[in-house]
């Protein structure tokens, strides 16, 4: 038996990625900043084993479906094809926060899933090739593999992938340290349920029928240049605005595709990032693929940006993240 075991954390996109290059090769259409976050993590063990008959894959101690099993087989293909492992794997993966809600968990999930199953095979991989594979998998994966802020620039253009994608490696790649940019992350939760519409098929629709999807592909790398230049000159208030920017942004072209994430909490903690912001504090909010509101603020107004974000209806809890570290390799092993 070989096996490895990783620990990776969700990453909170400030400049969003949303949507996909044509061609295959899962290249995302516009480049994203995004922080990994401490405070929340997936733990994942790969085995392989000659026993084994096919993949196994356990999320959260029970069987994961049909559509979680096949994304992590292909992963372990990939593995296999490079490293000559002919075995099965057994996956056993655990969140310690709500899973496929818009919390991330496939980012976390497939980063951890990719650094555990490489070590498992024996490739030395470096994490630029290791954060290529999750990327393939989940194109938000590809940034957890790093800590503190960090960016996925926008795949190749169609022709190219077209002809090359199997081949041609993107990788995230670091921007700056969890020590860059003293902020927290307020993570309100809405719902522990999954969310309807899974991200990839939430992108699709959104290319395909959205009336403002071009302005999004054309706006989208714009905003990341800003928030980028922001990022690096520690500007927070920029930061913060901005990446409100992209999130409404992104959310705009979705709902004109009937794709829609929020819920009524969702609304209510936007009124109230903006009250506390009318109050001379600031907070900014951004929401991924799901109803959940993330609000940035200084880490020296966190306290009192939590406890509004608490007084909300609809908000169940508020988890407080701050920047922390990318994927890394534990010895521990999972039971």
């Amino acid at each position: 038996m070989s096996e490895a075991c990783s620990i990776a954390h969700p990453n909170i996109a400030l400049s969003k990625y949303w949507g996909k290059r044509e061609g295959g090769g899962n290249y995302p259409a516009v480049p994203s900043l995004s922080v990994t976050l401490a405070g929340l993590e997936t733990r994942t063990r790969v085995r392989f084993d000659s026993i084994l008959q096919e993949d196994r894959v356990v999320l959260n101690g029970e069987s994961a479906d049909a559509a979680t099993h096949a994304r992590a087989s292909e992963l372990l293909d990939r593995v296999r094809r490079a490293s000559g492992e002919r075995r099965h794997a057994e996956v056993r993966t655990r969140n310690d926060f709500p899973t496929a809600s818009g919390l991330a968990s496939s980012a976390s999930g497939f980063a951890a899933l990719a650094l555990a199953a490489t070590r498992a095979a024996g490739l030395a991989w470096s994490p630029s090739q290791v954060s290529d594979l999750a990327r393939r998998s989940s194109g938000s994966a590809a940034r957890s593999l790093f800590g503190g802020f960090v960016e996925l620039p926008a795949g190749p253009a169609r022709a190219t992938a077209a002809a090359t994608h199997e081949d041609m490696l993107l990788s995230a790649q670091s921007l700056a340290p969890p020590s860059h940019l003293a902020i927290a992350v307020l993570v309100c939760v809405t719902t522990e349920a999954p969310k309807a519409i899974g991200s990839s098929e939430g992108m699709r629709r959104t290319m395909a029928e959205s009336p403002y999807a071009r302005a999004w592909l054309e706006e989208a790398p714009r905003i990341h240049a800003r928030l980028r230049d922001a990022l690096l000159a520690r500007d927070f208030a920029a930061l913060g605005q901005l990446a409100e920017a992209s999130a409404l942004a992104m959310h705009a072209s979705a709902i004109a595709a009937g794709v829609t994430y929020w819920t009524g909490a969702t609304l209510d903690a936007l009124a109230a990032v903006r009250g506390v912001r009318a109050a001379g504090i600031q907070a900014f909010a951004t929401i991924d693929a799901g109803p959940h509101v993330k609000v940035l603020a200084r880490a020296s107004e966190a306290a009192r940006v939590r406890d509004a974000m608490r007084a909300v209806p609809g908000v169940d809890r508020v988890i407080e993240a701050r920047p922390g570290e990318g994927a890394r390799l534990v010895e521990e092993v999972m039971t």
